[in-house]
């Protein structure tokens, strides 16, 4: 099982823990973590998470993320298809140009799921053809199914 973690999700320990569904966000993503640990799934990376990440105005949380690269199955470059294919996202559902960068790449990749803690993003992507794009949670509970 190959996945896609965007930035949000990769980020979301970091949050506000004091919202219910922040923490329980942030534990679904820790188990996803493991999971890839562990080698159960196959975890993939892009030029776009590192142009997100080295934006992140905390060096700890910065180099924390960064680290996930170095165990991803495959990172994925700017390329001309991928460009093309975000612009594409963009004009058909509306997608934000990063989010739909993200979307580009984890699709090119072959991932069969795209995490996220976006609502809206989820909600926009929700038709998109060879990829599913869910929450964290939703995606444990759907591993519980497997």
């Amino acid at each position: 099982m190959r996945i896609y973690l965007d930035n949000c999700c990769f980020n979301r320990p970091y949050d506000d823990q004091t919202f219910d569904i922040i923490r329980l966000e942030t534990e679904a993503k820790i188990f996803v973590q493991n999971c890839i640990k562990d080698n159960r799934i196959e975890l993939v990376w892009s030029f776009i998470l590192d142009f997100e990440n080295s934006a992140n105005p905390y060096r700890e949380r910065r180099e924390s993320i960064k680290e996930w690269r170095s165990v991803s199955a495959e990172d994925i470059k700017a390329t001309e298809k991928i460009r093309n294919y975000a612009n594409e996202l963009q004009n058909l559902y509306g997608i934000k140009p990063k989010d739909s960068i993200h979307l580009a790449c984890a699709i090119k990749a072959e991932s069969e799921y795209f995490l996220t803690t976006d609502k809206i993003l989820i909600k926009k992507a929700k038709h998109l053809k060879g990829i599913r794009v869910m929450n964290p949670l939703e995606f444990i509970t759907l591993l519980e199914e497997i």
